[in-house]
């Protein structure tokens, strides 16, 4: 006897597969961009930035200039401007500098640093922190201003929450929580010890540089250690620098001058602490497969929408 079987019976393992699709994440990258471009139309006609419309024309387009060259001399098969946007953006939060070439050359220096200072198939430094840090090791009139986003700390609670589905999307959410707590911890037993008030801490936690640090720059995917524990390390290793820095040689931008000395260490703390390579592609966990057999029915059903085997039902012994 013959019996036929519903077209409409695998609607449920359609709309499975479905749902399961639609948790595949977009690349963080883009979500980072529009935060960065957020952040700093907040800072130019909000807060009124001391940053003319030149430099950031001029950044942007030497990071993404300097990307496409890049780009050729490596060989790679296309142009992803991805990256050197992240950095250019980065870098008119961040670099402060009267001489418009210079801050052309920061772009430069911070996209050839990912192609040139490379450990394991990818590079070493976080870009942004290495083209800021390469001018003030050479000298030049560059500086980083901090006070520029002041200490509001409905901004900080803006800057916090926005730097959170970054990282989150990266899922690098552990080293920025985990860098936010060492270095606070290191405030608070500061001021302990000088008998300071708790406002003290608290008033330099509220800073915007500090969560750009935290959240667009330690965080960095491609530039962290790739297990949970040796992240968490790399994060106490980075406050800790930063405070010797800060504290005990009493220089400033001991954030930028920790994660770039540190960073060198991160391929050895992956060979102690090994885990799985990073990939833009798959920033979160992946998701759930579909359940066995959900697959082979989904495939069947489109198999019977086809014009000539949809209006019929197939036969089956």
């Amino acid at each position: 006897m013959t019996t036929f079987v519903s077209a409409a019976a695998p609607r449920p393992a359609i709309l499975s597969f479905k749902l399961h699709a639609l948790r595949v994440p977009r690349d963080p990258r883009w979500y980072q961009i529009a935060v960065l471009f957020g952040l700093l139309g907040w800072g130019l006609f909000r807060l009124q930035f001391d940053l003319r419309a030149p430099q950031v024309i001029v950044t942007l387009g030497a990071a993404l200039l300097a990307q496409l060259a890049c780009t050729r001399l490596a060989g790679l098969p296309s142009f992803d401007p991805k990256s050197a946007l992240i950095s250019g953006l980065s870098l008119c939060l961040l670099l402060r500098t009267d001489h418009v070439a210079l801050a052309a050359l920061a772009g430069v220096v911070a996209i050839a640093s990912k192609f040139a200072l490379r450990v394991d198939g990818r590079h070493v430094f976080n870009p942004t922190n290495f083209g800021i840090t390469a001018l003030l090791v050479l000298g030049a009139p560059v500086w980083v201003s901090p006070g520029q986003w002041g200490n509001v700390a409905f901004f900080a609670l803006l800057m916090a929450c926005l730097g959170g589905l970054v990282v989150n999307r990266a899922a690098r959410g552990d080293v920025t929580l985990a860098f936010l707590c060492a270095w606070a911890a290191i405030l608070f037993a500061r001021a302990l010890w000088l008998g300071q008030r708790a406002a003290i801490p608290l008033h330099q936690l509220q800073g915007g540089a500090l969560l750009l640090f935290a959240f667009f720059m330690i965080s960095d995917p491609k530039t962290t250690p790739r297990s949970r524990a040796g992240r968490v390390l790399f994060a106490a290793l980075v406050a800790s620098g930063a405070a010797s820095v800060q504290f005990l040689m009493y220089r400033t931008n001991g954030l930028l001058w920790s994660l770039v000395v540190l960073s060198p260490l991160v391929p050895l703390i992956d060979r102690l602490l090994p885990g799985p390579r990073y990939e833009w592609s798959h920033p979160v966990a992946h998701p759930p497969k579909p359940p066995k057999g959900d697959l082979d029915e989904t495939l069947l059903a489109v198999r019977r929408a086809v014009p000539g085997h949809g209006a019929l039902a197939q036969p089956r012994a």
